[in-house]
């Protein structure tokens, strides 16, 4: 490889194991010495490292936490939203992997792992390393690895070898891919595949993203039969009512209507009770409990909220949250990735910023506007009026503050965006 050469991981897997071990080993080498290293780590290794420099996360040691007790694991897995789909983790990961010598994991959303089965000596390799049930393996606690990793990035990664941050990982290969809920975007856990480094192929990445993404995919299903249950529930409730009204489930998402369009998706409130409560989108209303869901009746006509503050928190790297007060009412929405990119965005333009600026601000191509309008249309959903477009911005007689968390390089870890990169390196 050439001097200031970045490492190919297609490129590594056709390697001898040794040699690439030692290539790499020397890059992580020259890297914790503050040297520049022959060849440079792929960017989100690289990125981990800095972030596990920046935590104080000991290379050379092995720091465990304390194993989650039997009956802890138990409530977890109980009420993990991955259970409904862990019958098809397993078909599609479990016995290959076994075949494959590799052991498949499943974490929560903490890093704390939960379920774990393949080859017998793997997996009594992966007891020996503390890589077993009940296990924390966030990446700000065992440095970067499979599991951990793709928690703060949001997406898949393979991590081989010396791309481990701690010394004693360096004769496995891991790969993690995170699984979200279709519902509304929150982080659920990983799914990983892990083994000796020898075992190590490239394609073990987009196997294990699909088989993510089919876990996705069931629990979309799954969501489409709930709401399903609740419209059978909620169409004779909506026959009776002459007014404006909806079923929607705990997430907002509508099962039927009466006396208007049927929305895409409602913004609740982050604590729903029965009685009065303020929606963005649909004013005062009155909400009543379902089976399933909520009978949310419309009061009156829509009026935006007397607002005297916005604030985007982004202190919380794995959970963005929007604020909204005003006298009337406060409302807080946890936002998705990329609803946290877009408007951290427009707090940096005031004065507002056009499709295509934000296309390149978001991917570097002006032209994926489409995209960009897309989602600019669901985040005014739930912002109201409070969103103005050509050219997006907040309303001008709106106070909006921006929350950042305390190292710069914390900001929106998992986003890839050109504009937020550069705000990241700017912040140092």
């Amino acid at each position: 490889m050439n001097t200031d050469s970045t490492i190919d991981l297609a490129r590594l897997s056709a390697m001898d194991v040794a040699l690439a071990s030692r290539l790499l080993k020397g890059v992580r080498d020259a890297t914790l010495s503050g040297h520049r290293p022959r060849v440079r780590p792929r960017p989100v290794i690289g990125e981990s490292w800095g972030r596990m420099l920046r935590d104080g996360v000991d290379p050379e040691r092995d720091v465990r936490l304390g194993l989650l007790s039997v009956d802890e694991v138990e409530e977890r897995r109980r009420t993990s939203p991955l259970l409904p789909v862990l019958p098809v983790l397993r078909e599609a990961l479990g016995a290959v992997a076994e075949a494959a010598q590799h052991i498949m994991v499943v974490s929560d959303a903490d890093g704390r792992i939960l379920w774990r089965e393949g080859h017998p000596a793997v997996l009594r390799r992966g007891d020996r390393l503390g890589f077993e049930v009940g296990a924390h393996w966030a990446e700000h606690v065992v440095g970067t690895n499979g599991i951990g990793t793709p928690l703060v990035t949001r997406r898949p990664v393979q991590v081989f070898s010396a791309e481990h941050f701690v010394e004693s990982h360096h004769p496995w290969t891991c790969t993690g891919a995170p699984v979200t809920d279709p519902r509304d975007g929150r982080l659920l856990g990983v799914v990983d595949v892990s083994g000796p480094l020898e075992t190590m192929h490239p394609a073990t990445l987009s196997w294990v993203t699909s088989v993510a993404q089919l876990a996705e995919a069931r629990l979309r299903e799954q969501h489409v039969g709930s709401l399903e249950r609740l419209r059978a529930v909620a169409a004779p409730v909506l026959a009776r009512i002459g007014g404006r009204a909806l079923a929607v489930d705990a997430h907002g998402w509508p099962a039927a209507v009466t006396g208007m369009p049927l929305p895409d998706r409602v913004a609740l409130p982050r604590s729903v009770a029965e009685g009065c409560v303020w929606i963005p989108s649909l004013g005062a209303c009155t909400m009543t409990a379902l089976p399933g869901g909520w009978l949310v009746l419309v009061d009156g006509a829509p009026q935006p909220l007397a607002v005297t503050r916005i604030v985007l928190d982004l202190g919380r790297a794995r959970r963005p949250v929007l604020e909204v007060s005003g006298a009337a009412a406060e409302w807080t929405h946890e936002l998705s990735p990329r609803h946290a990119e877009l408007l951290f965005l427009l707090t940096l333009y005031p004065g507002g910023r056009s499709a295509s600026g934000l296309a390149e601000d978001l991917f570097g191509d002006p032209g994926r506007t489409v995209t960009v309008r897309a989602e600019m249309s669901r985040i005014r959903r739930y912002l109201g009026g409070l969103l103005a477009h050509r050219p997006y911005r907040f309303l001008e007689d709106t106070e909006v503050e921006v929350r950042l968390p305390d190292d710069p390089l914390d900001l929106l870890p998992h986003s890839t965006a050109p504009a937020v990169a550069g705000e990241r390196a700017r912040g140092l």
